[in-house]
Formats: C-alpha cells, sequence, structure tokens
C-alpha cells in the first residue's frame, strides 16, 4: 500500500523519496525510477530515529508519512531530534486493540503508552478505515480532527491485466465446478479454520472446491482439519503467487474468514474485479466495504455455520458485479492520494 500510494503521490505531480529500514521487498523493484530510495541503514524502526533526523535536517520536506506504530514514533521523535517543522503523518494499517487482544495487562500498555505521548506530537493519524480510527481514539484520547479515516491505495489499473493472466491451476482456468478462494497467510488472525469448517457444509450441499492461497505456520493444522472433516481432496493449499488477481477473478466466490484487520485490501480488490465476496464482520472494514443491500455478504468472526450460509446464498445469488467495483471506487490509488495531501498539509 505504502508502494501505491508513493506512485500515486508521483503521479499527483509530488517528489517523492522512500526512506527504507530494510530493502528486501520484492516490490521495490517495481517502483519507477522517479521515486528515490534511500536506505536509513537499520535494521529496526527505533534505530532510525538518528539518521532519520538527519536526513530531515538536511533535506527538510514539505510532508513525511510514516508507516505503522513504530515508524510513527520513530518519526516524531526524529522530528523533535531534528528541529524542523515538515509536516508529519503517521499511518495505522490495523486494528490495535484486537491484534494484542490476548496479550498481558503489561503488554498492551507498554505498547498503549508510546502511543498516548507521541501521536499528539504528530500532524495527523490516518487510519485505513473508520473502525481502526475509533480504535486509535479510544487508545490515545485524540480527537477526530486528528485521527481521521482515509480510503487505502489499492486500486491500480494493473490488476485488471494481471487479472488476464492463467493461473496454472487447473481447478481455476478449467473449472468443472463453483471454486472458493481465500487469500492471506496461513496464521490465526486469517482464521482459515473457520472457512475450512465452513466449506465442509458447503461441500455436502454442492460440488464444489476450496482453493487457499498463501503460507504460514497454520498450514499443518490446516490440512489436518482437512482430512478430518473429509474434504482434503476438494481443498488445495496453493502456496504464494505474485499474481494473487488472477486467482481472484476466476474465483466463483471469494471469502474472508479474518478475526480483524485494518481495511482488508483482497477483499477490496476481489470488489474492485467484480467477485462475489464473504467476509467476517471483523474489526474492522469488511462493514465499511460490504454496505447497504452488500451488508447481506456479512458473518460473524469465527461463526462457520453463518458462513457456510452466507457462501451457499451467494454462490446461488451472486450481487450485482457493477455494485461490487462501485463500492470501492474511492480506494483508487490517485483518489487515495489525493486524500492524503489533503490530510498531511490541511
Amino acid at each position: 500500500m505504502i508502494l501505491n500510494l508513493a506512485k500515486g503521490l508521483l503521479c499527483l505531480g509530488c517528489r517523492v523519496e522512500l526512506l527504507c529500514i530494510r530493502e528486501d521487498s520484492p516490490h521495490l523493484k517495481q517502483l519507477p525510477s522517479d521515486i528515490k530510495i534511500i536506505p536509513l541503514g537499520v535494521r529496526h524502526a527505533l534505530q532510525a530515529v538518528v539518521p532519520l533526523a538527519g536526513y530531515l535536517r538536511k533535506n527538510r520536506p514539505d510532508g513525511l508519512i510514516a508507516a505503522k506504530d513504530r515508524a510513527g514514533q520513530a518519526a516524531v521523535l526524529a522530528r523533535l531530534l531534528s528541529g524542523v517543522q515538515t509536516r508529519l503523518a503517521i499511518r495505522i494499517g490495523t486494528t490495535v486493540s484486537a491484534a494484542i487482544k490476548d496479550r498481558p495487562f503489561y503488554q498492551k500498555w507498554a505498547w498503549y503508552l508510546p502511543m498516548r505521548i507521541l501521536y499528539a506530537r504528530a500532524d495527523r493519524i490516518i487510519a485505513v478505515s473508520e473502525g481502526v480510527a475509533q480504535d486509535i481514539r479510544r487508545i490515545t484520547g485524540l480527537d477526530s480532527t486528528h485521527v481521521i479515516a482515509l480510503p487505502n491505495p489499492v486500486i491500480h489499473k494493473g490488476i485488471y491485466e494481471l487479472a488476464t493472466h492463467s493461473t496454472g491451476h487447473i481447478w481455476l482456468d478449467k473449472p468443472t465446478c463453483p471454486v472458493i478462494l481465500g487469500i492471506g497467510r496461513l496464521t490465526r488472525q486469517k482464521d482459515f479454520h473457520t472457512l475450512i469448517k465452513a466449506f465442509s457444509l458447503v461441500y455436502q450441499k454442492m460440488d464444489c472446491r476450496l482453493v487457499i492461497l498463501g503460507r504460514g505456520r497454520d498450514e499443518a493444522s490446516l490440512r489436518s482439519l482437512a482430512q478430518q472433516l473429509k474434504v482434503a481432496t476438494a481443498v488445495d493449499f496453493a502456496g504464494w503467487s505474485p499474481n494473487p488477481y488472477a486467482f481472484l477473478s476466476k474465483a466463483s466466490l471469494f471469502v474472508l474468514s479474518s478475526r480483524w484487520e485494518g481495511s482488508p485490501n483482497v477483499l477490496t480488490e476481489a470488489m474492485a474485479l467484480g467477485v462475489p465476496c464473504v467476509a467476517t464482520d471483523c474489526p474492522s472494514g469488511p462493514s465499511e466495504l460490504l454496505t447497504g443491500e452488500l451488508s447481506r455478504h456479512l458473518v460473524p468472526v469465527e461463526d462457520h455455520k453463518a458462513m457456510a450460509r452466507a457462501m451457499l446464498d451467494t454462490l446461488q445469488t451472486p450481487p450485482n458485479a457493477q455494485l461490487l467495483k462501485d463500492a470501492v471506487r474511492p480506494y483508487e490509488i490517485q483518489n487515495s492520494a489525493r486524500h492524503y495531501l489533503n490530510a498531511l498539509f490541511s
């Protein structure tokens, strides 16, 4: 999302420099040459305070957007140390309280206290959804003029071209029955256990297949669950793909089964491609995307029976594709970038 934002700002006529703590992302190779990449020479966000202060003092940029909590804290300290007047926004991409819900009390406060102290010193806190914004306001005590929600820069014209490519997966390239798709890291947050349980109920009603795209530490337990539920031959763990859009565009149904999110980009992308969707009404984001008549595709978190009913209903009566596409137009890159500029400099 940050790279998409950088490209959107560039298209709006801004000069953009990307300050990197790490440079091991393959996505960096996709950046236009006009965006300068500047390594900070550290391995952790809080180690970046001194080199970032030096950069600010030397270059005096008009604005700085810090991605994620730790980078935001480092940016606040670096600006104080540098003495410059650069406008500063901190972007938060997840529902913090949900992400650390099960941690001990002292760990929660070790997370919350720096946010309460430092976030007030930024010019804006930008949340990726209204749910995330409300969460940050509760944690920090800041008001709605300081903590605002803006649409993620998700949708770009490249996804439509990538969506036309072959997946290399026979179930999707040459379907003989409906194919349900889940995408994400195989972790507790994404809760593919509930998706597999729901799929097993749908499978009893109709011939269908489930493809899960992603890798993670839960893969062994997910495979074991598919075996226990006797759906292993109808479930494929397809691993990681550099082009998930090809998978999305060919799926009969996309399901987001997460326990929590910030603003679920893959759900936004599926809707942009007109793919029928079912999503958990988790904190935060899905209920801000699937609104009005699309809200029938929301289900409670960890409720596999409700998810199965919604999956069957959506397969049998899919929503209008144009309605899905129209719902996510605010998430187009240049539209999002304009919002970020306004938030940073207003």
